[in-house]
Formats: C-alpha cells, structure tokens, sequence
C-alpha cells in the first residue's frame, strides 16, 4: 500500500514538476489550521495557551509574520533562480506566508480589527477560494485553459482557442458582476461553470441588478424571490460550515455595520437636541432684551397708561412679587411652546396698574421676534 502510494506521488507530483506546488498548498493548509486554532485558544481564554504577542502593549498581528515568510519564499526563489532543493523550501515558506496573510484578508480589506465580526468572514472566503484554486492547479487545471507553449487542438486554430479563452474570461467577469463569487472565480480554472453563473439571474445587490434590473420589475422580484429561498440556505450551510471551521463570530460585533448606523442615529438625535436648546436660549435672550428695551423706551408703549402708585414703595405697589410672577409665567410659556405675552411696563420699569396680580392685569402684547419682519395690526 505504502509503496503504491510512492509511486504514484513520484509518477504525478515529482515527474511532472509538481512538488513545489503540493508543498505550497501543504504550507498553506497547515498555516490557516494552525493559527485558526490559535486564535480559538485565545478567544477561549485558556490559560495554558501562550496568547497574543504583544511587546511593549503592541498587539502584533499574524499576518506581519505571514508578509515575513512571503518575502523570504518569493525573493529566495528568484535568488535561486529555482534551483533544486531551495525552491522546495521557499514555496513551502510561501505557502505558510499565504495562509498568515490571507486568515486576516478581513482586516487588510477594511483596515479595521474585524477578525471576529461578520465581516471577519471575507478572511474564511479568501483562505477557501485559494485553497481551492491551489488545489485545482494542482489537479491539472489552468486558468482559462491556456498552456504556455502547448498547440492548438485539431481544428480550432491559433486564433480558435484565442478566441475560447477570451469568452471564458468574458462569462467569468460577468459572473462576477452578477454576484456569483464562487462560480465566477472557480470558473477562471474549471472552463464551462461560468457559463452558469452567467446564464442565471443576478442577486439583489450585487452590481449586475442595480445596472440592469433598475427598470425591470419582473426580473429584479424574480431574483429576491430566488434569493431568498436559495441562496438563504445556500448562506445558512455556508455560515454553519465556516463557524464549524473559523469559529462564530460575536453577535454583536463592535464595529458591526448596524452599530455605525445606530450611533449615526443617536449622534443626530443628540445633534437636533442641543440645536433645539440652542434655539430656545436664543429666544430666551431675544425676549429678555426686547421686554428691556420696551420698558426703556416711552415710545415703544402702544398708549397711555396709568402710572405706578405715588408715595409708594416699589414692594408695597407690588412691583417686586409682580416681577417674578410675570417671570414665573414667561418661562411657563416658553416651555410649552406656546405664544408668548409680555406686561407693558411703565416708566419707572413697574407693571401697568391694575387690579391684583401686575403683570397678569397689565395690557399684553405678543411677542415678535426683532429680526422677523411681521404685519401691522390693523387698528
């Protein structure tokens, strides 16, 4: 068994040239396993795990040490010229490098920690879609089907199989722009699936519909309709899958697109708050100085009015306790919103005469607004 495992890893990885690459996608795999299971150990808070790196506080992220490993398997095969047995060990150096770097492909992509939010799970897309790509390479696939140096097939031409790689490559970019992730991507090595995802309806939000189903109702309730009974489940297996292999992420993330929106929502609610208090003390001060300059002014009184009391001391004319029931009154109004009046004062600043009470006896006149233009009474 063991010896027909060898002879057939020697008759199709090692005489077909294939060993750098089934070392790249060994280091790959074992890079994502290793680390994924890391950050679940970190996450789980066991105590016996090492944790992150942080010298001096500074959280160092894996993905620093994966553009290490790129940098030493892409310049020392170059180096090397690809010499064996170097370029075994640098495509394996490029390997662990691709599964570091590509783990937090999330963080790179939103230049933000959101390795545990929803969006964390761009990063599990990315280290599958390569995996998978890698894989297939390796199986014998090429992208778009073209060999470097390999002759057209019998019949098609030179510019025959130009022109099969060029629809190929047509149908993948419109899968991709129908939203079809997987099959458009998946359809650069596999020649004929994009085809699929080209030929099938777009989802809802990719930039397909909002290009071409803008005007056409039918078509675009057709795709909600199969979004929402396919692809739903499609998205539930795929999400159970990736938790199963990533771990879940949290359920409310800190910088979870939805919590943007409700502090948006909260900081313009606070913003509208202080603007309407603003605006109350602004008309707050405009009364206080329009009712001032009323009272300074024997010209702004609309007619004659009976004085205050002769002989009299402002707190036995009811000047004082007058003043601070009209007051009482003006800041009632204020806050009910509702129109506000104001005594006409005298001469000597005191209410108008009258009967008990001051300022709620006096003549009242409404309140205008001195930079507002308003009608004249008609008398």
């Amino acid at each position: 068994m063991i010896g027909t495992l060898l002879d057939s890893y020697r008759d199709h990885i090692v005489a077909t040239h294939k060993q750098p690459l089934l070392l790249l996608l060994v280091g790959f795999i074992t890079s994502f396993v290793c680390i994924r299971f890391s950050v679940r150990m970190i996450r789980a808070k066991v105590r016996w795990w090492p944790g992150n790196i942080t010298p001096g506080g500074l959280h160092i992220h894996h993905m620093v040490f994966g553009l290490g490993f790129l940098l030493v398997g892409g310049i020392g095969v170059i180096a090397t010229n690809g010499g064996h047995p170097w370029i075994n060990w640098f495509s394996l150096s490029f390997g662990i490098g691709c599964g570091l770097v590509l783990d937090e492909f999330a963080l790179i992509l939103h230049l933000d920690d959101v390795y545990w939010g929803e969006q964390g799970r761009k990063s599990v897309d990315a280290v599958i879609l390569g995996i998978l790509i890698t894989a297939l390479l390796l199986t014998g696939y090429v992208p778009l089907g073209a060999v470097p140096g390999q002759t057209a097939p019998a019949g098609w031409g030179h510019w025959g199989l130009t022109a099969g790689i060029s629809v190929n490559a047509l149908l993948s970019v419109i899968a991709l722009l129908k939203g079809k992730m997987w099959t458009g991507m998946l359809g650069i090595m596999v020649p004929g699936l994009s085809a699929v995802g080209a030929v099938r309806l777009a989802r809802p939000s990719s930039p397909w519909a909002r290009w071409r189903y803008a005007d056409r109702p039918r078509r675009r309730r057709r795709a909600v309709r199969r979004e929402r009974l396919l692809h739903a489940r499609a998205d539930r297996a795929r999400t159970w899958l990736f938790d199963l292999i990533a771990g879940a992420p949290d359920k409310v993330p800190a910088h979870h697109t939805a919590t943007h929106r409700v502090a948006e929502r909260m900081a313009a609610r606070a913003t509208a708050h202080l603007d309407a208090h603003a605006a109350r003390s602004l008309a707050r001060r405009s009364a206080r100085l329009a009712d001032r300059r009323s009272s300074a002014s024997p010209a702004a009184r609309p007619g004659p009015h009976p004085g205050p009391r002769t002989g009299a001391h402002p707190s036995t004319a009811g000047g004082e306790p007058a003043r601070q029931d009209g007051a009482r009154s003006r800041r009632r109004v204020v806050h009910a919103g509702r129109l506000r009046t104001y005594a006409v004062r005298g001469s000597t600043g005191t209410p108008a005469a009258g009967t008990a009470g001051g300022a709620r006896s006096g003549v009242r006149t409404p309140y205008r607004h001195p930079r507002l233009r308003h009608p004249e009474p008609k008398r």
